[in-house]
């Protein structure tokens, strides 16, 4: 959908007839424009009592928030004199909102900046009743100085960078995981730009001025190796040999990625009667062109081995985003045999076992049914429903193994066709 779309200013419901018109689709969702070059419809629903979201920098939190509290009370904590001056004096938030009505919504943005507010929410929602906005882009700061968060009374809602139903599945490129997701990223004429500029705020922002860690160099050197390792086997020895830091030293700086949601471990599902399979988990950047800027190759084309990282670090974060959508607690695995017949991604629903083989070729070779073969024969006694999605494009069965183009994938995942 391009500008020509977009004429004046429309009201929201104009937005909401125009989306169901052009994609034929009727979600019950939160609609906005956007006043760029696209308009994106966000999944994810207002909520009816108090939440914590929290996403990485640049998904946009902050125009989700405004789009559906646009006249309620907002706490900016990325302004330093606010920050500061709610740092030194916790209570005057409780002072300036203890009269507001019961039920009445206010909007605290990247609340990890002055965690110590979280008492004062507290009391504000015991005593006074009133619903919160958290929002936050670390949840480093959070775990180490409330114990509690909340004890409860704020439900914990990620939010993730734009996915191919709240685009209405329409790509300007081809290759667009090789770009991310990131709503700026996505409409950008220049993506690269934005990405490298990204990269550079989130080293100065969220790890210097958090002082995660004091030795900047030696972080941005590990991000760069790490990057390049995306979606492999994690190997904390040769990342720190690299990197040249200690093998410790690299585990907490995973620690600091995950705690800031820029990326997450995939782990090995291990078969219980097995005792001789791979054990060790991957590490997957949260974003693909987030992990391309990183790993400092974004102004050149991707190799093939890369396309094929990338294309994972998509459709897990497709994959990932609608599970928390949905509201489905489903842990995300891979599976790999000692004789390294692997199963890209695995997960145990309601039925059975979900197995997906992720190809970025634009042809399916026999031989990438291996993996999904061996798992269905270990797993005989339950029930597998195996899929293989590639860059084709035509669904296709190989060895009666269904395998999909990545848009018909897509559409069928985020109708609730493939996991359930």
């Amino acid at each position: 959908m391009n500008s020509s779309v977009l004429k004046d200013f429309v009201t929201s419901s104009e937005v909401y007839d125009l989306f169901v018109g052009v994609c034929g689709f009727d979600w019950h969702i939160s609609i906005f424009p956007v006043y760029l070059l696209m308009m994106f419809s966000r999944i994810l629903k207002k909520p009816n009592d108090s939440i914590l979201l929290l996403g990485p920098r640049g998904t946009g939190k902050s125009t989700w928030i405004k789009s559906l509290f646009p006249d309620s009370p907002r706490y900016d904590l990325l302004n330093s004199s606010e920050a500061l001056r709610l740092s030194r004096n916790p209570t005057q938030i409780y002072d300036e909102l203890k009269s507001l009505e019961t039920n009445s919504w206010v909007i605290i943005d990247e609340v990890q900046k002055v965690p110590s507010l979280l008492n004062e929410v507290h009391r504000l929602i015991e005593d006074h009743r009133l619903r919160f906005i958290l929002s936050g882009s670390s949840a480093r700061k959070l775990k180490m100085e409330s114990t509690n968060l909340l004890a409860g009374r704020a439900v914990l809602a990620p939010f993730f960078p734009l996915v191919s139903q709240e685009v209405c599945f329409d790509f300007k490129n081809s290759d667009q995981y090789i770009f991310g997701m990131l709503p700026k990223a996505f409409m950008a004429e220049r993506p690269h730009a934005f990405l490298k500029t990204y990269v550079e705020t989130y080293l100065k922002e969220e790890i210097q001025t958090e002082a995660l860690t004091r030795k900047i160099g030696a972080f941005s050197r590990f991000l760069e190796v790490a990057a390049r390792q995306n979606g492999q086997v994690t190997n904390m020895s040769n990342i720190g040999r690299v990197a040249q830091v200690a093998r410790q030293t690299v585990e907490g700086y995973f620690q600091i990625l995950v705690d800031t949601l820029i990326g997450y471990w995939l782990p090995a599902w291990k078969l219980k009667r097995a005792t001789k399979q791979i054990s060790h988990p991957k590490f997957y950047f949260f974003d693909a062109g987030v992990t391309r800027a990183l790993s400092g190759r974004i102004s050149y084309p991707p190799t093939g081995e890369e396309k094929g990282f990338l294309f994972e670090t998509w459709i897990l974060h497709e994959i990932r985003a609608f599970l928390s959508y949905h509201e489905l607690d489903y842990p995300l695995y891979y599976w790999s045999s000692p004789d390294l017949v692997e199963v890209d991604l695995l997960l145990e629903v309601r039925e059975g076992f979900f197995a997906l083989e992720i190809k970025s070729t634009p042809y399916w070779e026999k031989s990438f049914n291996r993996g999904l073969s061996r798992i269905r024969e270990e797993l005989k006694e339950k029930k597998v429903k195996v899929q293989g999605v590639y860059c084709g494009d035509r669904a296709t069965h190989s060895e009666d193994i269904s395998v999909l183009p990545v848009l018909e994938f897509l559409k069928k995942l985020w109708t609730g066709q493939l996991i359930v």
